[in-house]
């Protein structure tokens, strides 16, 4: 079957090339209109429990879209008229903002933060600073008392040294483009910014729209990788057709891939950018054997008219199979993240899969039906040669893998193996680090985060609800309202968690506030019908939506809002365990507890599904591994022999981000899945070209030579090539593509060792049947000209 592909494919390359230029040119169109942009609904996992508390009660008690504003002045107090008049622009202007929810903006100068007030004629509530600021320095006075006095801003909303003051705003998740709300909040906070205070911002809205803005920083760094590639192929390859071939392979399978997912209405995350250039090298490293190839059946081939297209057969022929088997390999395991809930890993392993699925046509067939058409393939096209030092590394690989040492090789493979297995479970699922790890630690965000989180109670945010639907007025419960304090006290001990905050904390300042503002009244009511009429006084006097922070309209749920000062995955694993400790240990005999909403809650349900179906993942793409394995080769040791690549390049690496604090989470999961696939590619083509030495009678020795200075040619060129490209990835201003830029030349390199110095050494030793089994005449006999000279 293969024969004749490849007889067909050189025969009628006319044809082949005309009908994948014209699919090119057309999906060329639908790849230039790809959607580039990040959605956030389609980073949860709707399914999990926490996210259906999430989506139930976000609108009314905060989404996890909350942008939060800090205005800072270095000295004095932020009660100073200019200081407020900013807070008041902001605040003003954040109404304007696309997406924003305008419910949900809270700063002094809103209606949302009120102080209450008892007097002769009752109770009211006054909001603090709205609509006018103060106009005389009496009233800047009293606007300072209402805050000091005010324990639901003094704290949450005003630092306790006065030098600070938050604005927080909250967005429909549905409509929410980051892009345009991160442009949009830069330029209204542009037009206050007169140098005279410090404001920081922070919020997902504002994280994301920093990786848009560095997009086109991204493309430049493709540029650059692209051109170190080119600029290597050429140095080391010596022919145009290496250079330029390659760069058309990654070129095309790209347009494919981006025109298909149009087609499909999958838009593109830029956060990918770095499993597409994954992906696009592997189209390189194809290409690269087979016009290696292509180069050793010249060789031995007299000149002729003829002598292109002879070799771009057997180059197609011989590398059909190992190159069909890679990206089978590649495409298998990254389908594997598809069973994941979340649906941003559905849709990228959906791009992934096509994007893989499409070097088949880019590489494995393009590239040896265009060397058919080169009329003098003979030569080279500038005089250095780096061939005698390359082939003394391949022939280090030789002696390796032939002398006594192979034996010594396979042991330090185990230990490796073991060693680095036991280190890759110490790998964190979840953020590693405080701050974003999508942006290095001196990132504007991250220092904007930690400076908020060093002044306030934190800037990320989970909210439990308790209460149960239908059963109106239980939050005004005795029961529920001594539930919600005791469990603030209770999950603010631990450290992460900056302070919370429910209606809980609002009931006692009505109390104090009927007597006159007594502190020792500060506090809940004694009884349920205290309790319950000091919430009708609060609810007598307050607007509609005064209350949405805290309970809905029918005060049948409420909620408990927790302030968190980072969002490591140990901090929410640590916090969702004591929850789950507290509400077993404090039964209600009316309602339930639901977990959880906001930024942490759902942060919590992703690391939950990815903690645990981390270990299924891997395995089950190991498991696909083998079987493809098998099948290809009618051999199950075929399958165990290629599980060696790969647990040492991936034990490796996962071992190296556990040293570096890399976590596993969603954006590293699918560079992961892909690295299973990467890790096997080079040793298909080593171990493909040892079994067709054999076959040609070679003797085993002779034949790991000749499959080295071939495709172990291949191999080093390739990764060579690729591992100094990803590394200017570390150039990035994005953290995150910086480390997986770092982690592919980790999977490279690593891989490329293990083909051409560990996979010789244990082919050799155990001698396993489908590389060894009967002598068989080859293939394409007359066709192989460089086996028939062997």
């Amino acid at each position: 079957m293969i024969e004749r592909i490849a007889e067909f494919c050189i025969r009628r390359r006319n044809l082949v090339v005309g009908a994948l230029a014209v699919l090119t040119l057309v999906l060329s169109w639908f790849a230039l209109h790809v959607e580039v942009r990040t959605v956030f609904e389609d980073m949860l996992p709707s399914r999990h429990e926490y996210i259906q508390t999430h989506q139930k009660f976000k609108d009314t008690f905060g989404g996890s879209n909350m942008v939060t504003i800090m205005v800072e002045v270095d000295k004095g107090e932020i009660f100073d008229a200019k200081v407020l008049e900013k807070v008041r622009t902001i605040t003003l202007g954040l109404r304007e903002v696309s997406a924003v929810n305008p419910y949900q903006i809270t700063s002094l100068a809103s209606k949302k933060l009120k102080e209450v007030r008892a007097s002769t004629d009752g109770i009211e509530t006054k909001p603090l600073m709205w609509p006018d600021l103060p106009a005389n320095a009496e009233e800047m006075a009293a606007l300072r008392d209402s805050v000091l006095r005010n324990p639901l801003v003094y704290g949450p909303y005003v630092s306790k040294d006065l030098q600070a003051t938050l604005i927080t705003v909250d967005f429909i998740d549905r409509e929410v483009d980051y892009a345009t709300v991160f442009r949009e909040i830069r330029d209204l906070i542009a037009r206050v910014d007169d140098g005279s205070v410090s404001i920081r911002v922070v919020g997902d809205p504002m994280l994301y729209g920093w990786v848009n803005h560095y997009v086109p920083e991204t493309i430049n760094l493709i540029a650059a990788a692209m051109a170190l590639t080119l600029a290597m192929l050429f140095v080391l390859l010596r022919t145009w057709r290496g250079v330029l071939l390659p760069l058309l392979a990654g070129v095309v399978s790209a347009i494919w891939a981006l025109g298909i997912c149009q087609l499909l209405k999958v838009h593109f995350e830029p956060l990918v950018i770095v499993v597409a250039m994954l992906i696009t090298s592997r189209a390189v490293s194809h290409s690269v054997q087979i016009v290696n190839r292509f180069d050793d059946e010249l060789a031995v081939l007299p000149p002729g008219a003829d002598c292109a297209r002879v070799a771009a057969k057997v180059a197609l022929a011989d590398l059909f199979r190992p190159g069909m088997l890679g990206v089978i390999a590649d495409a298998a395991c990254m389908a594997v993240v598809a069973l994941s809930p979340i649906p941003m890993l559905q849709k990228l392993t959906l791009l992934s899969v096509i994007w893989v699925s499409t070097l088949t046509i880019s590489a494995v067939i393009l590239t040896p039906v265009l060397l058919s058409y080169i009329r003098r393939p003979h030569g080279t096209v500038h005089p250095v040669d780096f061939a005698p030092l390359l082939r003394k590394v391949l022939d280090f690989g030789v002696w390796m893998a032939t002398s006594r040492f192979r034996y010594a090789v396979i042991g330090c493979s185990v230990v490796v193996m073991a060693v680095s297995g036991y280190y890759a479970f110490h790998l964190k699922v979840g953020d590693a680090n405080p701050g974003s790890p999508i942006l290095w630690p001196e990132a504007r965000y991250n220092v904007d985060s930690a400076a908020i989180n060093a002044r306030f109670q934190g800037v990320d945010r989970m909210f439990i609800v308790i209460g149960e639907d239908g059963k109106e007025g239980l939050v005004k419960s005795n029961e529920v309202l001594h539930a919600m304090n005791s469990f603030q006290r209770f999950i603010e001990a631990q450290p992460e968690v900056g302070g919370s905050l429910s209606i809980a904390d609002v009931i006692p300042v009505v109390n104090s506030t009927l007597r006159e503002g007594n502190p020792r009244y500060l506090e809940l009511g004694d009884s349920q019908a205290v309790n319950g009429s000091l919430v009708a006084i609060l609810d007598s006097v307050s607007e509609p939506g005064d209350m949405d922070r805290f309970t809905d309209t029918a005060y049948a749920n409420g909620a408990v809002t927790m302030m968190f000062r980072d969002r490591q995955g140990e901090t929410i694993r640590t916090a969702v365990a004591r929850i789950k400790e507290f509400i077993d240990t404090h039964p209600l005999a009316e309602g339930k507890w639901q977990l959880a909403g906001g930024l942490i809650g759902v942060m919590a349900a992703v690391n939950e599904v990815i903690l645990s179906s981390q270990i299924e993942h891997i395995a089950l793409a190991l498991f696909v591994l083998v079987v493809i394995c098998t099948v290809v080769y009618r051999s199950t040791v075929a399958g165990m022999l290629f599980m060696v690549p790969v647990i040492i390049s991936n034990t490796l690496t996962f071992s190296f981000m556990a040293w570096k604090g890399i976590g596993m989470n969603i954006n590293t999961v699918p560079v992961a899945a892909l690295g299973i696939g990467l890790g096997v590619d080079y040793a298909f083509y080593v171990a493909d070209r040892i079994k067709e030495e054999i076959a040609a009678g070679s003797t085993p020795e002779h034949a790991i030579h000749e499959a080295l200075h071939s495709a172990g040619m291949g191999v080093l060129v390739t990764a060579s090539v690729l591992i100094f490209s990803t590394l200017l990835w570390w150039a990035s201003s994005l953290r995150f593509q910086a480390e997986m830029g770092l982690l592919m030349a980790i999977w490279l390199g690593v891989s490329a060792a293990s083909a051409l110095f560990v996979m010789p050494s244990v082919i050799y030793v155990f001698r396993p049947a489908f590389i060894f089994g009967r002598q068989e005449k080859p293939v394409l006999a007359g066709l192989r000209p460089a086996a028939a000279a062997a």
